[in-house]
This record gives C-alpha cells, sequence and structure tokens, in this order.
C-alpha cells in the first residue's frame, strides 16, 4: 500500500465502502473489508498529514515583502 497514491486510496477506499453498504456479505466478509478500508484510511491520513508537514504559507509583512511560514493547524474550537 505505500506505493499507492492518495487519490488510489481514496477510490479504493471509497469502493470498499459501497461494497459494505450495498453487498450482502457474509460476517467474515464485512469484517476483511472492514479491516481493508481502516488500512486504507490510515495510508491516506498518513499521507495528509506527510503533505501538511510540508505546505508553506506566504505571508505578507507589514513592509511589503514577503516570507515564507511554516503551515500550522489550529486544533483549538
Amino acid at each position: 500500500m505505500k506505493e499507492m497514491t492518495f487519490e488510489e486510496a481514496m477510490t479504493e477506499l471509497e469502493k470498499t465502502v459501497n461494497e459494505l453498504e450495498v453487498e450482502k456479505l457474509t460476517l467474515d466478509e464485512s469484517v476483511k473489508k472492514f479491516e481493508k478500508g481502516m488500512e486504507l484510511s490510515k495510508h491516506c491520513t498518513e499521507l495528509l498529514e506527510k503533505a501538511e508537514k510540508s505546505i508553506s504559507i506566504l505571508i505578507e509583512q507589514s513592509n511589503g515583502e514577503v516570507s515564507e511560514q511554516p503551515f500550522e493547524i489550529s486544533t483549538e474550537e
């Protein structure tokens, strides 16, 4: 799964969720699909976290210059 892109993983996750919702599966098949979905979800989350770490925001300073600042996610609500 390491080689799977975010888009590929999301497509596969959507397919897996649809199969769980629509198909008549045995309990064993449902559990396997659920486990696959959880792995895909974790992979997507890891890729998003990696992307967030590499994002920078350009901020214009008061003197008109632009500086690069690391992207920070606020966890406050």
